[in-house]
């Protein structure tokens, strides 16, 4: 298996989700996708409100799904 990291911006939170983009130019990103806040707080040691905003880096698993936060 060969992880690949990727950066991504956490534009905002949507209930219990934070909604992420990849970090880089608006013609370049994709669609939002939304990922469980509490998992990546945690993950990244910050409380859940001061995520949108953040730049964050993880790793893209063979389904495509992002795991292993970390702060940029």
């Amino acid at each position: 298996m060969t992880t690949e990291r990727v950066a991504v911006r956490v534009l905002l939170l949507f209930g219990d989700e934070a909604e992420l983009v990849a970090d880089a130019p608006l013609e370049e990103r994709a669609a939002p996708e939304r990922y469980p806040a509490a998992e990546i707080a945690a993950a990244v040691g910050l409380p859940v409100s001061d995520l949108p905003g953040e730049r964050l880096t993880a790793d893209v698993g063979d389904d495509g799904r992002l795991s292993g936060w970390r702060r940029s």
